[in-house]
């Protein structure tokens, strides 16, 4: 048995699916039979261009046919002949292996092609890449892990997984997944929540300790991992796994009811997304709309920057399907987000370098196409702007601006705006926290990323197993920087959202409420379980817990409160 952090409630039980990269260093070896080297190279491209068919096929079933596009590009250049006679001749002049002659070769296509100034050829550097790896992997006899080829029903085993990775996953045959690294808040976390399907992070050793094939059974509640199970422990779990699926059958009674408190206060829940095909979740569990769409996913799908038409489409079908207010999030790269499309730069730090806004206003060009799109949209249901990493009072006047050029640009091309378009931004910076009297007075509404907020606050890495103690969203000095923002917020007569994790924890429904946020902004999957915690409490004695919660001086102290008070 692994114990790790629990990230997604649920309990699957299947075989393991390793999703582990293989050691591909390239070894540079004389060789003597130039020609068998070369008949070796070519055996490598018939197999990897049969792979890339097969992952195709595959990923056409799963993926939208724009999205499966994406192996026909690495088809293109597996086939280009300027590279296979460029590492040919490598290998006759140098009298060196296979492996060593496309390394050199990959390398230096990879490095050309991110040295140009146009877009497109810049992205077909990470085609180039992908490509490159499959082609090594087949000369060096390892296998490339391949999700979209999964056809049964599987947990995957993986050191992490990227957003990408993640949003890739079939739920319908990955039950699960267990990781070496990552914390609740991790986004494979929150992506395995947002798919609705069990995941356990943190565990450290599950990719040394676990085989492909090995039976598993993962508890996403409590966070363990069990490796070939007896067939008592099967049986218990697959009880466990129907009781809780009987008790999300149960909270479905909910979906159409009002987040109303015992003594009549009314709060909004509503749903975080990635794309518009997150919209059912979003109704099936009864939100009442969506408090972030987490745009960055438009991006991560394709090699390619998303043209401002496919924005356009994007944010017009949330906007249709959503019966209630949109909160778009613009773009959020950085950190560990990145996209093949868009070459940040490496730092040292890259959660507290060039992401987010700060980005955004170093590529005005692709900052000011997502605007448009929004913009466009906006006529088509409730849009509210939300931009990201905001510090200071200047960047929020710069985003603005940069907003109201684009609106007047289209308004002269005589495109329909819509005029109640709300304008806000996300607190995840202590500084915009601390500030937040000066900020109600110029945005429309604040929502409150805890993620960030917290991991920012304590100087603590979400991502790190090892310091996961300092993630502390009960912490008093959290609830004072909550308090400071609503209090602030309600003073100009402005609302406040919370769209980090924390808005969907049970522990932190009872605090939260009596802070006095208006507006909870979860995974879907979250929601009903917060609507009926929420309709079981009061604003008044919530009110009371939360003044209470802020005179502690831990975490702990606030937990034991709040479990005292609502016996939770």
């Amino acid at each position: 048995m692994i114990k790790g952090i629990a990230a997604s409630s649920g309990i699957a039980i299947a075989k393991a699916y390793k999703l582990v990269m293989p050691d591909l260093t390239v070894t540079k070896t004389t060789i003597e039979d130039v020609e068998k080297e070369i008949a070796c190279y070519e055996e490598a491209m018939a197999k990897t261009a049969k792979d890339l068919e097969m992952i195709k096929e595959a990923a056409s079933k799963n993926l939208s046919a724009e999205e499966a596009a994406v192996f026909d590009a690495h088809a293109l250049v597996l086939s280009d002949p300027e590279m296979k006679s460029q590492v040919e001749d490598k290998i006759k002049n140098e009298k060196i292996n296979a492996a060593a002659a496309l390394d050199e070769v990959a390398n230096t296509f990879i490095a050309m092609f991110e040295s140009m100034d146009d877009d497109y050829f810049r992205e077909r550097a990470a085609d180039i890449k992908d490509v490159s790896r499959r082609l090594l992997a087949a000369l060096l006899g390892k296998q490339l892990p391949n999700p979209a080829l999964i056809d049964e029903e599987v947990v995957i085993i993986a050191d992490d997984l990227t957003p990408s990775d993640t949003a890739q996953l079939n739920k319908n045959l990955v039950r699960g997944f267990a990781t070496n690294i990552g914390g609740r808040t991790s986004h494979s976390a929150i992506m395995a929540r947002s798919l609705e399907i069990p995941a356990v992070v943190a565990c450290k050793t599950i990719t040394s300790e676990v085989n492909d094939n090995d039976m598993i059974i993962l508890d996403g509640s409590e966070g363990l991992v069990i490796i070939n199970p007896s067939d008592d422990e099967i049986t218990t779990y697959e009880k466990k796994r129907d009781d809780y699926v009987a008790y999300r059958e149960e909270l479905k009674k909910l979906k159409d009811e009002k987040t109303v408190t015992t003594d009549g206060h009314h709060v909004e829940l509503v749903a975080n997304i990635g794309s518009p095909k997150d919209i059912e979740g979003v109704l099936e569990n009864g939100g009442e709309g969506v408090g972030l769409y987490r745009t960055e996913f438009l991006y991560m799908e394709s090699a390619e920057l998303p043209t401002e038409e496919e924005q356009f489409n994007a944010y017009k079908a949330v906007l249709e399907g959503i019966n209630g207010p949109v909160v778009v999030r613009t773009l959020d790269i950085g950190g560990d987000k990145e996209i093949a499309a868009i070459d940040l730069p490496k730092e040292m730090n890259p959660f507290l370098g060039v992401r987010a806004i700060r980005l955004c206003f170093q590529r005005e060009d692709i900052f000011r196409t997502q605007l448009r799109a929004l913009l466009r949209a906006s006529v088509y249901g409730d849009l509210r702007i939300m931009f990201p990493m905001i510090a200071t009072l200047q960047e929020f006047r710069q985003a603005k601006a940069l907003l109201l050029e684009e609106k007047e640009k289209l308004t002269n091309e005589g495109v329909a705006i819509s005029p109640n378009i709300q304008v806000g931004i996300m607190i995840e910076i202590p500084a915009a926290a601390v500030l937040a009297d000066q900020f109600a007075k110029e945005v429309d509404f604040f929502s409150i990323g805890t993620n960030d907020l917290i991991q920012y606050t304590f100087a603590a890495d979400r991502m790190s197993s090892s310091i996961s103690y300092l993630y502390q969203p009960f912490n008093p000095s959290i609830l004072r920087l909550v308090k400071n923002v609503i209090d602030a917020a309600h003073k100009e007569g402005k609302w406040v959202g919370m769209c980090g994790e924390m808005a969907g924890e049970a522990m932190a429904a009872p605090l939260l409420l009596g802070l006095g946020l208006d507006e909870f902004s979860m995974s879907a999957t979250s929601v009903l379980g917060q609507r009926k915690l929420i309709r079981s409490l009061s604003k008044v004695e919530m009110e009371k817990l939360a003044n209470e919660a802020l005179q502690k001086g831990t975490m702990e102290e606030v937990v034991e409160l709040v479990k005292a008070t609502t016996e939770l």
